[in-house]
């Protein structure tokens, strides 16, 4: 498969003296819809960080190209947006402020507004264009961001945890434009998650993260009771449909799932 790929070779982080990654060996495979899994603490969002360059790392992470491009495009969306949610700045402003050298109250160029819709069309907020970016809800403010992210036609797109306060529905239908853009445009995109469900849905590839890899590979292949176990530890919260009964009898039975760690 052509695309831009990853590899991520004996990657250790430290903060004041505590190790966060620890000899991280992992490949994102081009074209992929890599999920990158684990805990609290476990490094997934050090890892995003460490590839952007904002953290400093031991050790090497190799972006690989397709033939004949020069330099990647990446594209990050943030599990939070720390900002003034009073400034009156609108969606449309947000996503031309970094391109349009003219000062905003001049006015947007229409080259750039005609861009701008386009990208928020894409996501399917191109309604809010003119809308204040601080009222947005948190699932509105993730789209425009992610229109935002999409705007530099990337080679990859980082994503962390861009579910996070976001309802089922809402998630359900992010998972699917994601999906969607990255056949249309062919980027290798990267999320952070600890939502199994959405992994085991969408993602394509998965590294299993406890500060260091415990597990990669396809998803079917690689979450098992054990790589789990050592990614979430023991009480995981996992059914154990041992006990169940068979299909045939389990309507009337009234059981349900259990985590075994729990009886």
């Amino acid at each position: 498969m052509s695309g831009t790929s990853v590899v991520f070779e004996n990657v250790s982080v430290e903060v004041g003296g505590a190790p966060i990654l620890s000899s991280v060996n992992a490949s994102v495979p081009p074209g992929s819809f890599t999920a990158v899994v684990g805990g609290n603490g476990a490094g997934k969002t050090t890892l995003l960080l460490a590839l952007l360059g904002e953290v400093h790392h031991h050790g090497a992470i190799r972006i690989i190209l397709p033939s004949g491009a020069l330099k990647p495009r990446i594209g990050y969306v943030p599990q939070r947006l720390d900002f003034d949610r009073s400034m009156p700045l609108t969606v449309m402003e947000v996503m031309v402020m970094g391109r349009q050298l003219l000062p905003l109250w001049f006015g947007v160029r229409r080259h750039f507004r005609n861009e701008a819709t386009e990208m928020l069309a894409a996501v399917g907020v191109a309604h809010l264009a003119d809308h204040r970016f601080g009222s947005l809800s948190g699932g509105e403010q993730q789209r425009v961001m992610l229109a935002l992210a999409l705007q530099r036609s990337p080679d990859l797109l980082l994503l962390d945890e861009p579910a996070a306060g976001i309802d089922y529905r809402g998630e359900q239908l992010l998972c699917g434009l994601l999906d969607r853009l990255r056949a249309e445009h062919g980027f290798t995109q990267i999320m952070v998650t600890h939502d199994l469900a959405l992994v085991t849905a969408h993602a394509t590839h998965v590294i299993c993260l406890n500060r260091r890899v415990v597990g990669e590979g396809p998803p079917s292949e690689v979450l098992t009771a054990q790589v789990l176990e050592a990614t979430f530890g023991a009480h995981r919260g996992i059914p154990d449909l041992r006990g169940l009964p068979s299909d045939a009898g389990r309507q009337d039975s009234g059981t349900q799932p259990v985590c075994k760690e729990c009886v």
